[in-house]
């Protein structure tokens, strides 16, 4: 199987400013192979530019830049360019499925942050000085970067990441053939219904509160975001008191996203630990978090009638406060290293089935959910807490779908 493994770097200053320098002519490189392909197709012979004929032109512009593209690996550039490549072909695959285009953009210094090499030894090596105690990444142009490896590397290296957040400098493992570390059989079998008030809620009854890390930090972070909006928004050149007040509002960004995963990895940790098979909700995050489609005005031009945006939005800022879809990835991928089985089901009626369970009937009725929290059967009459009833109906569902695979 394959894994991801995340270490934070603790470069000195002179190697703190080469990947700063790493990632600006990455950039630059990015950002003029996007020129040209947009300079090409809107010349009158609507040539079109593919990697091939970029990654043709990479010795050229290393001889002819030394200081600069020519300081860095070539396996790495090459890279950035199937990014820009990978780009352009989101681009015409959205357009041919007539979804929204977005054509790509260019980057700003500050925006790109990630560079990658594609095999561990060509320009980089991981663990380059195996004799010492600290371990320590290569890179070329860069020297050997001190890694804080809070945990030991399982697999084989394939590619080596270098990412900036904020201040923070983080090297990423792609790692293959990692041994799966299977965990012993309990013999329960769970279903979970995700929501906005409990962050989950399990068949057995237990609810998980929602920590609401976003909602902690609202004030801290609006005064932050008022003191940003402070400063013009496009200026060549952000001041001293500009560039902190964009750290600060990265920076809590960055806490509440840091604590967000945190606490998803315990969850599904705990959920795997205790049941051999755990039956979720098919949810479609994207689409639950759409803003509603404006009603124009039959009566008057330019005007439009209330759709309850403001509501959904409120509500969407929950949802994606949750990170439900980061949840369920995190889950799927402990389950496949323990050797459990997770399985999505459909979403619909979960919480509107009287489950046989506890003594339900199996009437389905939108009538039946009578609250957010409250779920009465106009049937039978059986009283339970709504999220607990999408439990026990997902995890009834999760039985069927693996009686079915048996």
């Amino acid at each position: 199987m394959r894994r991801a493994y995340r270490f934070l770097l603790r470069p000195t200053v002179r190697q703190e400013r080469a990947l700063a320098e790493m990632l600006r002519d990455h950039c630059s490189l990015y950002n003029g192979a996007l020129q040209e392909r947009r300079d090409a197709y809107r010349h009158s012979s609507r040539t079109s530019v593919r990697y091939g004929d970029q990654s043709a032109q990479l010795r050229e512009i290393r001889a002819f830049d030394p200081e600069r593209q020519g300081r860095w690996s070539f396996s790495s550039q090459q890279a950035t360019l199937r990014r820009l490549d990978r780009a352009f072909q989101a681009f015409f695959r959205r357009v041919k499925a007539g979804d929204t285009p977005g054509y790509p953009r260019f980057k700003g210094v500050g925006h790109f942050d990630t560079v990658t090499f594609p095999r561990d030894g060509d320009g980089c090596r991981w663990n380059s000085t195996p004799h010492d105690t600290q371990t320590r990444v290569r890179l070329q142009g860069v020297g050997h970067v001190r890694v804080h490896r809070h945990r030991p590397v399982k697999g084989r290296v394939k590619t080596v990441s270098v990412k900036r957040e904020g201040r923070r400098w983080y090297v990423i493992l792609a790692c293959d053939e990692v041994p799966a570390e299977p965990l012993p059989p309990t013999g329960s079998r769970v279903g979970i219904d995700l929501g906005t008030v409990h962050f989950l809620t399990d068949s057995d009854g237990h609810h998980v509160a929602n920590p609401g890390f976003l909602g902690k930090a609202a004030g801290e972070l609006v005064a932050a975001r008022h003191h940003l909006a402070t400063f013009p928004k496009r200026t060549r050149r952000r001041t001293k008191k500009h560039r902190a007040a964009a750290r600060k509002v990265a920076r809590l960004h960055a806490k509440i996203r840091r604590r967000r995963l945190d606490h998803h990895h315990k969850q599904a940790l705990a959920l795997v630990r205790e049941h051999d098979v755990i039956g979720h909700e098919r949810l479609n995050t994207a689409g639950m978090t759409r803003a509603p489609a404006p009603r124009p005005d039959p009566d008057r031009d330019g005007a439009f009638l209330a759709n309850g945006a403001a509501a959904k939005a409120g509500l969407n800022r929950m949802i994606l406060d949750a990170g439900w879809g980061q949840f369920l990835k995190i889950l799927a991928d402990k389950a496949e290293s323990a050797g459990r089985r997770v399985i999505p089901v459909d979403a619909r009626n979960t919480s509107r089935t009287c489950p046989p369970e506890i003594g339900g009937c199996g009437h389905v009725a939108k009538e039946n959910r009578v609250t957010q929290a409250k779920f009465t059967c106009v049937n039978c009459g059986l009283v339970a807490h709504a999220d607990h009833v999408g439990a026990l109906n997902v995890k009834h569902r999760a039985g069927l779908v693996l009686c079915a695979g048996a």
